[in-house]
């Protein structure tokens, strides 16, 4: 497994050991990247390669037998699943404010849109994208397409971040997401929609993990 090694340490005094960070660039793991860049600590990076497959060999299987990225490895505990890795990533953190504390009145309301990203709104543009017949809402795992937009383009309009007024995790998550499915044409785009992408993909964590991952995807060309 090609490997590269990423340290970023802010604070060289710091007791926790570095997060191993899976990673293939073009991929659902850019969105864990840029919150390494947000949250601005120290981590090891072990590169796969898509484009020869990497993800399928014996050695990543052993690690995540889904052959997807993002995982983490933090001590003897391995994470998989986008919202999952980001969650515990903000935690891991708390003094760098990316995650609502459990007495934080928004923690609940964090917790929900992490999870419903993954349980609703990827599912769903993922069905339409294929152009599956839907699913009956009584049986589907998200209701329908609409049902879901509607509750997206909602929280958007609802202020300058997911959740408010602070930026959170979440918006790493949601706005990276949301940069991909609205450019690829599969989520319809509103004013309130671009403006929240454009300010999310603008904060210089975003444009820097963006650049390094342009770098990466290009020295794989080769």
């Amino acid at each position: 497994m090609p490997v590269s090694t990423c340290r970023t340490r802010s604070d060289p005094v710091s007791p926790t050991p570095y997060v191993t960070f899976f990673h293939a660039p073009h991929s659902r793991s850019g969105g864990t990247r840029a919150l390494f860049e947000e949250l601005g600590v120290d981590y090891d990076m072990h590169v796969l390669n898509f484009k020869t497959g990497t993800q399928r060999d014996p050695e990543y299987l052993a690690i995540n037998p889904m052959g997807k990225v993002p995982a983490i490895r933090h001590g003897e505990a391995l994470i998989t699943e986008q919202p999952a890795v980001m969650m515990y990533l903000a935690d891991l953190y708390p003094e760098k404010g990316l995650a609502p504390s459990l007495t934080d009145p928004l923690r609940g309301p964090y917790l929900r849109w992490m999870v419903f990203y993954g349980s609703c709104f990827e599912p769903a543009v993922v069905d339409r994208s294929m152009k599956r017949e839907p699913a009956a809402k009584s049986t589907s795992p998200y209701g329908g397409f609409e049902d879901v937009m509607a509750l997206v383009r909602a929280q958007v309009d609802q202020g300058e971040w997911w959740l408010g007024d602070r930026f959170t995790a979440a918006d790493v998550l949601w706005g990276t997401a949301l940069n991909w499915t609205v450019g690829f044409g599969l989520v319809p785009e509103t004013p309130a929609m671009r403006a929240y992408i454009d300010r999310v993909m603008a904060r210089p964590a975003m444009a820097r993990a963006a650049q390094k991952d342009k770098a990466l995807a290009a020295s794989q060309e080769g």
